[in-house]
């Protein structure tokens, strides 16, 4: 198959897939389990996704200044600071480990 082939299909499984969702029972939707699973998938998801991106490089794994900003926003978590301040902690924690 073409290149153009499988981007056709992927469209057509995503929709279908999408189009799938409308298809569940609402009340399945509304209980209480789902919504335990729905927040433990996004939080696993969410935290897989900052470790890959916090250690990978191409092929390999990286050790650089990401992960100094990843442990300073772990940091400003425990302290409970809002949002904003984690975001600005890491990135200057970043800034920082990068200048030296």
């Amino acid at each position: 198959m073409t290149l153009w082939a499988w981007i056709v299909l992927g469209c057509i499984a995503a929709w279908a897939i999408k189009f799938a969702g409308y298809l569940v029972p609402v009340r399945w939707l509304q209980s209480p389990r789902m919504n335990r699973v729905a927040g433990c998938l996004t939080i696993g998801l969410l935290a897989s996704l900052t470790a890959m991106n916090t250690v990978s490089a191409g092929q390999g794994l990286a050790f650089d200044a990401r992960i100094g900003a990843l442990l300073a926003a772990a940091v400003a978590l425990m302290l409970r600071l809002p949002f904003l301040l984690v975001v600005i902690v890491g990135a200057a924690a970043a800034a920082a480990i990068r200048l030296l």
